[in-house]
């Protein structure tokens, strides 16, 4: 199978919460319903909250089972993409049709904002595992840090979560990015406590920006201010998770590297891993990503990161 043809599926990418996903994005590139400052992925350019089927199911499963043909190894399987898996209105047939072809976990990054949706949350009670973000504790913080489509509101939000965490029986993994300056006070750690005591959670990670963000004025919380809220909410710091290597099951190495860069940015370093873990070379691949004009090259604390523009 020729690498231009896996249009949905890509990786195995390391996750230091999962270990290594292969990722299944069931939404045209940049479609989200938030453009939040911090994301790896640049600002939203199509801002949407309409649920729709972007995909054939079908299509989507049959590429999953080829992929899966190349992939010696990977511990989970997981709907995320380049915007919000959970805007994709074929959701629920989509999981269980994974559910099918492997035995791995099927798990769901979502920023939360459509739990609200009774289809939503019965799409998601399909998988194993759900990681939906909290960045925000009022409605001023949600607008300042995670910029919502227009009609979205914080109060239905964390309602929607509360709800799909009472019925849910899988796995709930609740995720809080901290921007310096933004949500990352006191008054914001003790917010955060008493709506983390309304969830019923298996789990809460804390979070931290590492790639190029969206805004150049988003800065990365203190580590002390990062502890102190992994303490104070009972949670794990992402900053103490061990990272697996990047993988793919597409052969050639510069096309291995576009199908992640095009969901996950990866900095130079990471790249000349993964390359040299294929047998390959890491300078060719990289002198021909720093070539091409449809791949931005962003210097951040010390690093070049690539993703697609």
């Amino acid at each position: 199978m020729e690498s231009l043809h896996y249009n949905y599926v890509y990786g195995p990418v390391p996750s230091r919460r999962m270990g290594l996903s292969v990722g299944i994005e069931p939404i045209p590139a940049d479609t989200c319903n938030y453009s939040c400052v911090y994301c790896q992925l640049g600002r939203t350019r199509h801002m949407t909250n309409e649920r729709k089927p972007f995909f054939e199911v079908g299509e989507m499963l049959s590429e999953l089972e080829m992929y899966l043909k190349d992939v010696k190894e990977y511990d989970v399987v997981t709907l995320v993409g380049d915007g919000e898996p959970t805007l994709f209105k074929g959701l629920g047939d989509l999981i269980r049709g994974i559910k099918k072809i492997t035995d791995k976990p099927v798990a769901v990054i979502t920023n939360g904002a459509l739990l609200y949706e009774k289809s939503v949350r019965d799409d998601l009670m399909e998988a194993h595992l759900v990681l939906p973000s909290l960045d925000a504790y009022d409605e001023k913080s949600f607008k300042a840090v995670n910029r919502p489509y227009g009609t979205i509101r914080f109060d239905d939000v964390f309602d929607g979560l509360k709800e799909f965490s009472r019925q849910y029986k899988g796995q709930l993994w609740i995720e809080i990015m901290l921007v310096k300056g933004m949500n990352d006070s006191q008054y914001a750690l003790e917010a955060f406590r008493g709506m983390l005591g309304q969830i019923k959670y298996e789990k809460v990670f804390i979070n931290a920006p590492v790639r190029p963000p969206a805004e150049s004025y988003v800065e990365t919380p203190e580590d002390d201010v990062i502890e102190e809220f992994a303490r104070g909410l009972k949670g794990y710091s992402i900053n103490h998770l061990t990272e697996s290597e990047f993988s793919s099951g597409i052969k050639d190495d510069f096309n291995a590297v576009l199908s992640i860069i095009g969901r996950h940015p990866m900095n130079q370093h990471e790249i000349s891993s993964f390359i040299k873990s294929r047998g390959g070379d890491p300078e060719e691949v990289l002198g021909r990503l720093g070539a091409d004009e449809k791949i931005d090259k962003l210097e951040y604390k010390g690093y070049v990161t690539y993703r697609m523009k």
